[in-house]
């Protein structure tokens, strides 16, 4: 593909370059006529006088101008000339007419000393009633020439103008697709042999690759299915949360099966006028399909996929669509094309769109698990400088990561290593790298008040106490009061030791207790409660929420649905499906659960008053300390 374009992008250079220069050796021409050829057949006629006739002439005040050159004696004078027109339309009868003419004479100059003399004192017909002396010989221009200068050369520069403004519109408007760029489809072109990526590149999403190596497989080898009866799927749809390395995996297709890969976003369809869309999705199967075998990769699908029975209609996205499913139904999958598609939304995608014969298999990219999450931390340590890493410690402290966080964090702890003189990066650098993505970089240089840094101390050896003191929780692994740039004034950070998937209704009430905990210990330990809570009351409200509405924990209404989700991959969007009695009834549960929660963080915080006390002590001298530290203390206090 990349071969035929540049093949008729050098034809169409061609094809410029000779008009361009027909234009210039015309002109050369046309220059060389007028100033070698012209000057010995188009001078003005110039008749013979004698010299007495000059200086009569000269005498009359006849004579406007003179030139002397070569002992020859150049004068013009006007005179008239009977000239014959025809009047009326018939012609009936030509009639003498006299025009006045300027004729230049020349003479023989004779050695005459008070010629100039003559010249000087002379009247003239002139306006300055002298007679001019000229320093060149009146000679007419070129008719042909005169036409150039007045007719082709303006337009020649007008054209040249309209051309270079049309050329910068087209490039503008095939950026952002406006009505220039009607039939281009705006692809990113990439040749068998620019695409570098492959599946090793591909980490944490095992059974995707595992799929995705099938339609490699066919690309390679297709007499293998085709003797069966198999037929290539048409197309294949990526659906997971942002950062999952959708895109990455699709260009690693096309690197493994060594095919042309065409890449263009969904939101490049999508255009001002109606029709304009559907012309970009032809023009890119017409390109795709004379490249085939090919992948063509179609990102955020849903800008043009959505579903067409939404009460709000688009004429120019349904054509759009409408056009997609035509050319999917109109290809050969037998020619090796397939299409690839990404999406986040795939609830609001149209259901003609995922039938099968259209986009066949659906791949899910969820989030890496500890296995997968180790994998990508592999892979993005290849490019920097290492040392020996915890692959367990930093897996774990980056549960609920994307492939994408995990390259980030990888990076963030490269440039710590830089900013400290290391040599290398270590665990530390990634552990604390892991922080910043998720609560922000330290301020150190922020000034606390003693009374509030003592509050804020108890607040979070708090939320450490109530998740230590009960079972079915994840370990405390750090505490600190560090004020982060998110807001954070401090945080205890809780992982848990293995993966996991599940979460029992103890569990999430132990959650919401440990959350609870840092405003009990303010309550008990400083006798306020202030605005440090906001952040652990919401969540403890949606998780005590999402308890009755969506994982039916709830004693009252049991395994009922009382909320839907959509979106559920960037971000999630819920509503209740209940009436307002219903929903009255959840809030008042919903305030029980949290009730309850906080007078058992509450109980466990007066049980442990010392332990406390002690734990706050020694983290208001050291600001942060670990899990381990903290057990200690509270360990040590058991024994006694």
């Amino acid at each position: 593909m990349m071969e035929n374009k540049r093949n008729r992008n050098q034809g169409s250079g061609q094809s410029s370059w000779f008009t361009w220069n027909s234009v210039f050796w015309m002109i050369v021409l046309l220059l060389l006529f007028n100033g070698i050829f012209y000057p010995f057949f188009g001078k003005e006629e110039v008749r013979d006088a004698d010299y007495i006739t000059f200086l009569q002439d000269v005498q009359k005040g006849k004579v406007k101008k003179v030139l002397i050159k070569d002992d020859v004696v150049y004068f013009t004078m006007d005179e008239k000339v009977k000239q014959q027109s025809l009047l009326g339309s018939n012609a009936k009868k030509a009639q003498p007419k006299y025009v006045t003419k300027e004729v230049t004479y020349k003479t023989v100059e004779v050695n005459d000393p008070q010629l100039v003399d003559r010249l000087l004192k002379a009247k003239s017909p002139t306006k300055s009633g002298r007679i001019e002396f000229s320093k060149t010989l009146p000679q007419k221009n070129s008719p042909l020439m005169d036409f150039f200068l007045w007719w082709v050369l303006p337009a020649l520069i007008f054209y040249g103008i309209w051309q270079y403004g049309a050329r910068r519109m087209m490039k503008s408007n095939a950026g952002m697709g406006g009505f220039l760029s009607l039939g281009n489809s705006g692809a990113k072109i990439y040749a068998e042999n620019d695409v570098k990526t492959t599946f090793a590149d591909v980490a944490g999403q095992d059974e995707a690759k595992d799929t995705l190596k099938e339609i490699v497989d066919f690309l390679h080898n297709p007499r293998k299915y085709t003797r069966l009866g198999a037929k290539l799927p048409k197309g294949a749809l990526l659906v997971g949360p942002p950062g999952t390395g959708k895109t990455l995996i699709a260009r690693a297709v096309a690197g493994e099966a060594g095919v042309p890969f065409f890449s263009i976003s969904g939101s490049e369809f999508v255009q001002m006028f109606v029709g304009m869309g559907a012309a970009k999705v032809r023009d890119l199967f017409q390109q795709a399909q004379k490249k085939a075998p090919c992948i063509i990769f179609i990102d955020e699908i849903d800008a043009i996929g959505k579903s067409r029975d939404q009460a709000m209609g688009n004429d120019e996205r349904e054509q759009t669509l409408n056009q997609l499913l035509t050319e999917m139904d109109g290809f050969d999958a037998a020619k090796g094309l397939v299409i690839l598609a990404a999406t986040n939304r795939p609830e609001s995608l149209d259901k003609a769109l995922l039938r099968p014969g259209r986009f066949d298999r659906r791949i899910i990219m969820e989030l890496p698990d500890l296995e997968g999450r180790k994998a990508i931390l592999k892979v993005h340590l290849k490019d920097v400088k290492h040392g020996d890493i915890d692959l367990d410690a930093v897996g774990r402290a980056t549960a609920g990561s994307s492939g994408a966080d995990i390259a980030n964090i990888v990076n963030e702890a490269a440039l710590r290593a830089v900013r400290l003189g290391k040599n290398q990066v270590d665990t530390e650098d990634l552990e604390e790298s892991v922080e910043t993505v998720i609560a922000g970089e330290q301020k150190k240089g922020a000034i606390i008040a003693p009374e509030e840094k003592r509050i804020i101390s108890y607040h979070e050896i708090g939320h450490a106490m109530v998740a230590a003191c009960q079972t079915h929780s994840a370990p405390v692994q750090k505490i600190t009061i560090v004020p982060r740039t998110s807001g954070a004034l401090g945080y205890t950070m809780q992982v848990d030791e293995g993966e996991k998937h599940l979460m029992s209704k103890q569990e999430m009430l132990n959650r919401i207790a440990t959350l609870t905990g840092g405003r009990a210990a303010e309550e008990v330990m400083c006798h306020t409660c202030t605005t440090g809570a906001s952040n652990d009351i919401e969540k403890a409200t949606q998780l005590a929420r999402a308890m009755i509405t969506t994982y039916g924990m709830s004693d009252n209404y049991g395994m009922m649905q009382l909320e839907q989700q959509s979106n559920r991959y960037v971000g999630g969007r819920s509503s209740l499906v209940c009436s307002e009695q219903t929903a009255h009834d959840i809030d008042k549960e919903v305030r029980d659960i949290i009730a309850q929660a906080h007078e058992k963080a509450v109980k466990i915080i007066t049980a442990h008053a010392k332990e406390m006390d002690e734990a706050a002590s020694i983290l208001l001298k050291k600001e942060t300390i670990t899990g381990d530290e903290f057990m200690q203390v509270l360990s040590g206090h058991q024994h006694a």
